[in-house]
């Protein structure tokens, strides 16, 4: 219990640290998702900071770093920690032993890291549902109600206006269609990619991962996660693109089928995309760099 335990703890730092340093990126994306097809708001990620800067300056750039800290921090403690859990936990009951092909072990990561995601979303949603609702204010453009800036306050907010909201779950199922794929793409891309690196210079220079030092262990841990981050940003960004749509007041009442339609099959996957993909890039590179600190720190290793 202790091995998991300090996972969750890594997956904490990882998760809640990384997404709240990247909060300016997530208030561009989530603007230009919400308010450009109305031509509210630049379709651009420059262009999108820029405005930000100019109409509420460092406080527009930095809204929702609170409950994004707190939400990507509890999902981190479940997606990371659970995710040792049921690894060892299938490993258990497939057989080490009967893992003895590729595609056994890429089913093995993609179950165990679905698996921890959808806790680790039931956690995460009502402070992302209160951190899009936040970043979707615009002082020019009205909305039926604007948020306090305080997270507490926010979420009480949210909750006494739930029949519009729909808090703290509401947005739960397009969060477990997002995250899930999101989860089991990087998790199962780190691993892959990570065994290929390691393979090849053994190849090449006659040394297994134990032989490197943890310093370049590390960077290869950053890179192989920055890979992966890639894939995860362009396969899930149409959902990405729905959660934030549901922050705006005048979707309240739209069906998820209804908003796809509307906002149209190419906005659906390349709005924001651009965007997504320097962040999420970014992010899936710093967590797999922090959690493998944080693990080689507790004697495990540093993946």
């Amino acid at each position: 219990m202790e091995f998991y335990a300090k996972c969750m703890f890594g997956g904490i730092l990882a998760c809640g640290v990384t997404h709240a340093s990247v909060v300016t990126l997530d208030v561009a994306k989530v603007r230009t998702q919400a308010h450009s097809k109305a031509g509210n708001w630049p379709n651009g990620l420059v262009a999108s900071i820029s405005k930000t800067y100019t109409g509420e300056g460092v406080k527009g750039l930095t809204k929702g770093w609170v409950p994004t800290f707190w939400g990507y921090g509890a999902q981190g403690l479940f997606k990371f920690g659970l995710n040792e859990f049921f690894k060892d936990y299938y490993s258990h009951v497939i057989g080490e032993e009967n893992l003895d092909q590729t595609w056994k072990k890429l089913v093995l990561w993609a179950l165990s890291s679905g698996s921890a995601e959808i806790f680790a979303d039931v956690a995460l949603c009502p402070f992302e549902m209160t951190k899009v609702r936040m970043q979707v204010d615009i002082p020019e453009i009205k909305m039926s109600h604007t948020l306090p800036e305080s997270m507490i306050p926010a979420m009480s907010t949210m909750y006494k206006m739930r029949t519009e909201t729909k808090f703290p779950f509401g947005s739960l199922v397009p969060l477990w269609g997002r995250q899930v794929p999101y989860t089991m793409i990087k998790f199962v891309g780190f691993y892959q990619t990570q065994e290929m690196v390691y393979e090849y210079l053994e190849s090449k220079y006659d040394k297994k991962k134990a032989d490197w030092s943890a310093a370049t262990q590390l960077s290869i841990t950053f890179g192989c996660g920055y890979w992966a981050g890639i894939f995860c940003a362009i396969a899930t960004q149409p959902m990405d693109n729905l959660v934030s749509m549901k922050g705006i007041a005048e979707n309240k009442n739209k069906s998820w089928g209804q908003m796809s339609r509307e906002m149209g099959a190419v906005n659906l996957v390349t709005k924001g995309l651009g965007t997504r993909i320097i962040m999420i890039g970014t992010l899936t590179g710093l967590q797999w760099w922090i959690y493998g600190t944080w693990k080689n720190f507790c004697g495990f290793g540093t993946s």
